[in-house]
């Protein structure tokens, strides 16, 4: 492989340089535990719950639930609907699109007040709230102490996270700013084509020119060349880069071009993410999506060399 000319080639795809770049948080395959608390008022708003094609959402509850009492709004468009005595686990479909509202509805089994629960399912590309603790009754002490145990750790991730952000800005530029990040080894920057190899999902808002995939000694990314897939201009702001176990990468940034407009032209996309010491196992399934979250993009078959 000619390391030196990749080394060059990535440095420039992550400098960057250009009209769209979104620093995008970790990414996780479900956000941290949600908790709700019910009430008795009926002006009480239905609360929104993020759930994703192919995720698993699961609703605990500390009152019994009826089986039969359980009314989802487009329910021939999820996969998963397993309603136990306290549980509740649903599983959207690739149907599901990603903006849509659902509301689902449970009914609890004693009648006390409130006798149901309604909860809106906002549909995303690429996150959901993995575990929903739904709340009837007055919470105990122990739930709010795990609460502030989970903070204390996010917390302590943002300081990390921070730190790491310090230390890249108050680094060099160029090739220099490589080295000294210790973002390149003497084995340079690995490459591969894998325009052939990757699927692009039906009814996405790009077609693809060209993929290929860069790997450093901690960071791996991916380079797309994309053709606007609809009439409507979009600019990539998140993604999320999932291994077939369910793993993700944490992505770092995503960098664009300029905008996907209808037409011939094309733009250019880079996702950067940091890898483990080890190289990446494969094949990983990388989704874009915009700002609101409406238009995306789904890639499958990813591999690092």
């Amino acid at each position: 492989m000619h390391h030196s000319l990749s080394a060059v080639l990535l440095f420039l795809l992550l400098a960057g340089e250009g009209p769209a770049l979104a620093q995008s948080p970790p990414a996780a395959a479900g956000l941290s535990i949600r908790r709700i608390e019910l009430v008795s008022d009926d002006g009480q708003s239905a609360p929104e719950v993020a759930v994703s094609p192919g995720l698993s959402t699961v609703f605990i509850f500390d009152s019994d639930v009826s089986r039969d009492g359980v009314a989802l709004e487009g329910r021939e468009r999820f996969s998963v609907l397993d309603a136990g005595l306290s549980t509740l686990r649903l599983v959207p479909s690739e149907r599901v699109s990603a903006g849509e509202r659902l509301k689902m509805t449970v009914r609890f089994q004693d009648g006390a007040a409130p006798a149901s629960a309604t909860f809106v399912l906002v549909a995303h590309p690429a996150r959901s709230e993995a575990h929903v603790e739904v709340y009837r009754r007055k919470r105990g002490v122990e739930t709010y102490q795990e609460e502030v145990r989970q903070a204390r750790i996010e917390v302590e991730k943002c300081k990390e996270e921070n730190e790491r952000l310090r230390m890249e800005q108050s680094a060099p530029d160029g090739l220099t700013g490589l080295i000294s990040t210790k973002l390149l080894n003497g084995d340079g920057v690995a490459f591969r084509d894998v325009t052939k190899d990757v699927s692009l999902a039906p009814g996405v808002a790009a077609a693809k020119h060209a993929i290929r995939a860069y790997r450093t000694s901690r960071r791996v990314a991916v380079e797309l060349v994309l053709r606007s897939g609809g009439d409507v201009p979009w600019t990539a702001k998140e993604a999320t880069l999932r291994g077939k176990a369910g793993e993700e990468l944490r992505v770092l940034q995503v960098w664009q071009s300029g905008p996907l407009l209808s037409g011939p032209g094309f733009q250019r996309v880079v996702v950067e993410a940091e890898s483990a010491s080890e190289p990446p196992q494969g094949p990983y399934t990388l989704k874009l999506w915009d700002a609101d979250g409406r238009r995306a993009v789904t890639l499958t078959n990813v591999v690092f060399p």
